[in-house]
């Protein structure tokens, strides 16, 4: 891996230290209501307001009783490692560039050199649409295509089986934060036609200075949801809301840990909020962890829901192209651009 720049974490913000570990933590929600043959109103409504109450104060929380086969996050799990465990030169073998930015690559092969990992991302749809370049006038598209190793030859397979089963617990988690939001259960689907969710392999060895590096440093989900699998090893941080405080997400085997992203953020005109989180890493284990992103189509402009404007409540944002904030992400992972590095506050109505 790479050297660790010591002077990036002269700032506090950046800084590992110790964090708040509690009982509680983020909200642990019990989904094995929408798996039963016929739900009650009363069951439903206590559902939505579990979400919608998490979504709102932490921007986190946990599900169990998802309704994913354990099979498939075992299958996963095992796969991941397999591939990690290749040599350096095979892995290099599906490493992506600014041409196409799926597929393997670590901290040594971007401009992020501070974070303390190595990861592989593929995209729902093969081939994926975005646009060609972040530049407001140029209207070009380009296609993304997937990449796979010949090793582990089940990789593919696998990874394709899993995010079958992972949209499914998406379009669920979708349903019932728009019922939360006052709306129909299917009222945000159709932003997802034409997706470009990805799914990410995530590594982070074991760290020779780990009270020096993040795994990944603070930051905000750009996109809708995030669905994440971890191991065993904890190191997710979220900053909690009321007093900034950073609370490790402990593993609970068989959860999964759901985020809100800026979209939903920007859709509910604030009422959900995106909040910072990052990993870290240690000296002892490596740890695994695989994220779902669930992003909609290229072509979708991102505002808050006209259904949530009135006089009392107005507009916060003005609407942005999430394929061209999309691209602009991509991009600066390469190569420095002549732009702020790009955020929903940047689209912040002025007061």
């Amino acid at each position: 891996m790479v050297e660790v720049d010591p002077a990036f974490f002269q700032d506090p913000e950046h800084r590992p230290k110790l964090v708040r570990i509690e009982d509680e933590g983020i909200p642990l929600i019990d989904l094995s209501v929408l798996n039963q043959s016929s739900v009650s109103q009363d069951d439903m409504a206590r559902l939505v307001s579990e979400i919608g109450d998490a979504s709102q104060k932490w921007g986190f929380f946990q599900v169990i009783n998802h309704g994913v086969p354990s099979e498939y996050r075992e299958r996963i799990e095992l796969v991941s490692r397999k591939f990690f465990a290749l040599p350096k030169d095979e892995k290099l073998k599906v490493r992506r560039d600014e041409v196409n930015p799926l597929g393997y690559y670590d901290t040594e092969h971007t401009k992020n050199v501070r974070d303390w990992k190595e990861v592989f991302d593929f995209t729902v749809d093969n081939p994926t649409i975005i646009p060609a370049s972040p530049e407001p006038d140029d209207q070009e598209i380009r296609e993304l295509r997937n990449q796979f190793p010949q090793n582990p030859p089940e990789l593919r397979e696998v990874c394709e089986e899993y995010t079958q089963e992972i949209l499914k617990l998406c379009f669920k988690i979708l349903g019932l934060i728009s019922l939360g939001l006052g709306l129909p259960k299917n009222r945000l689907d159709d932003y997802f036609k034409d997706q470009t969710s990805f799914l990410r392999l995530n590594h982070y060895p074991v760290c020779p200075s780990p009270d020096l590096v993040l795994g990944v440093s603070r930051h905000k989900d750009a996109g809708a949801l995030t669905i994440l699998a971890q191991d065993d090893v904890a190191g997710l941080q979220v900053k909690r809301k009321t007093d900034g405080e950073w609370i490790l997400v402990k593993p609970i085997p068989d959860a999964f840990i759901v985020n809100i992203g800026d979209i939903i953020q920007v859709w509910s005109n604030d009422k959900y909020e995106s909040v910072d989180h990052r990993v870290m890493v240690n000296s002892d284990k490596e740890r695994f962890s695989v994220p779902f992103f669930f992003n909609p189509a290229h072509y979708t402009w991102v505002q808050p829901l006209e259904e949530l404007i009135n006089e009392e409540s107005p507009s916060k944002y003005k609407a942005y192209n999430w394929g061209k904030f999309f691209a602009t992400k991509k991009h600066s992972n390469f190569k420095k651009l002549n732009v702020e590095n790009l955020q929903i506050n940047h689209f912040k109505m002025k007061n």
